[in-house]
Formats: structure tokens, sequence, C-alpha cells
């Protein structure tokens, strides 16, 4: 399997998200806009997925679970995030941004080479002629990513029915998963991304294991870069006066869905 793989997919994978973020950079710095920012990231895995599919001819049936996962997950996603932004109008993340194009573009540009990363296990995997069957790790990575996908799933939704009720305004969701994890969308995203790698590690050997990298750095990212951290920071300049707000961050996990601590 592993002198079946062409190195040239990696490249070619590399370029196309670099592509795809040029062309939605160059309309976001044109109209000084955050609304395209979060489409493009969901939109380029589903481009990336199925460029390998139909480019490669990956119809295996591994190939297709692992593609049609990828473009669920992306399809869902970017319906949501397009639709918050539209809601709200503008991404605070960006405040310091939008009007500055080397900062802007650096933003983009990092945001390129993350989608290509974390999409390493799917790329090397839709890249091969051929693959094995679908053993018992690859069971267990698909149902990592329908756990995850649930999850990610789930989490917005209950936010988002949250954030739309008026008598929630001023308010934290702390209700649903959101009792057991602040950030439950988040930890949905991270175990997606460790299902394909789980899926997909029968059919890797040698320096293709390098592509564990993709599902570290979306956790690290989520962890402690653009994820975890900034709605942290966010949520404590809110309500971080607010007593019933440091009750729930103490008794609820930062991360993983854990019964709330008593007291």
């Amino acid at each position: 399997m592993l002198f079946d793989f062409d190195p040239h997919n990696i490249i070619t994978t590399l370029l196309a998200s670099l592509a795809i973020q040029a062309i939605f950079f160059a309309f976001a710095a044109s109209f000084k806009t955050d609304k395209v920012t979060d489409l493009s990231y969901s939109l380029s895995f589903a481009l990336l997925a199925l460029f390998q599919v139909f480019s490669n001819r990956a119809f295996a049936p591994g190939q297709i679970i692992v593609a049609t996962f990828v473009v669920i997950w992306a399809a869902r996603l970017g319906a949501y995030l397009l639709s918050r932004i539209i809601k709200i109008g503008k991404d605070a993340r960006f405040d310091d941004k939008r009007g500055d194009f080397a900062k802007f573009l650096r933003f983009w540009t990092l945001q390129a080479l993350a989608v290509w990363l974390v999409m390493l296990p799917a790329t090397i995997y839709l890249s091969f002629p051929a693959v094995g069957g679908i053993g018992a790790p690859s069971i267990a990575g698909a149902a990592l990513m329908a756990l995850g996908l649930g999850i990610e799933a789930l989490s917005d939704a209950q936010k988002y029915a949250f954030k739309n009720d008026p008598a929630n305004a001023g308010l934290w969701i702390g209700s649903g998963l959101w009792k057991y994890s602040r950030h439950p969308n988040y930890l949905g995203e991270v175990l997606l991304w460790w299902g394909v790698f789980l899926f997909v590690l029968p059919s890797l050997r040698g320096f293709l294991l390098l592509s564990v990298l993709g599902p570290i750095s979306i956790t690290l990212l989520i962890l402690f870069v653009s994820g975890v951290p900034l709605l942290e920071r966010s949520a404590d300049a809110k309500h971080g006066g607010k007593g019933e707000y440091q009750a729930y961050k103490r008794r609820t996990s930062v991360f993983l869905l854990l019964p709330p601590k008593k007291g």
C-alpha cells in the first residue's frame, strides 16, 4: 500500500486549499467582510474530498465512507456558520484584522494551511488506487466519526435555539450537552477527525503515519489557539463578574463531556 501512494496528491491538495482560500480572501478583503470566512473553511474540506474522490477514482467502499463523512460534516458546519454570521453581522475575531491587509492575508493563509493539514489522513487515503477491506479499526473509526458529527450537530442546534429565544438574552447556555461541557461542539469536531485517522490507520505505513499530525493539529488549535481560549476570554468578558457564571465554570468541564461537579 505504501508504494502505491502518489506524493503529488499532497502538493496538489495544498495548492487547491490555497487557491480556494485566495478566491474567498479576494472577496472578503475587497468588501472588508467576515461573512465568507467560516464558509470558506468548511467548504474547502468538502471540495478537497470530492476532488480527491473523482480525480483519483477513489470509489472503494472505505473511501466513499470517509469522503461522505467529510462532506456531510463540512456542509452542515458551513450552513450553520453562514446562517449565524448573517444573523450577527460580523465576527469580533476580525475587528483588528479586516482593515489590515497584511493581518487579514496572514489569517487566510494560515486557514488554508490548517485545512490542508487536518485533511492529511483523508487526503492520503483517498489517494490510494486500492484500499483493503473494512476491519475492526475502521469500524471503530466510523463510529467515532458518527459520534463526533452527532455531538457537534446537536450542541450547535441546542446553542442556536437557546440564543434565538428572547428569554435568554444576556445569558449563557448551560443546558443540554452544554451542561456537561463548556465547548461540546469543539469536542465533536475533534472526535470526528480522530475518527477519520482511526478509520484510515490500517492503510498507513512508514512515513504516511505522520498524517496523525492532522488530528493532532486540530486538537491543539481548538484547545490552545483559536477555539476554546478565544471563546473562554469572550465569555469571561461578558459574564465574568456574575457569580452564577463562575459557579457554572467551576462545575462544568471545559472540553470533555463529564458529569457536573458538585458544590
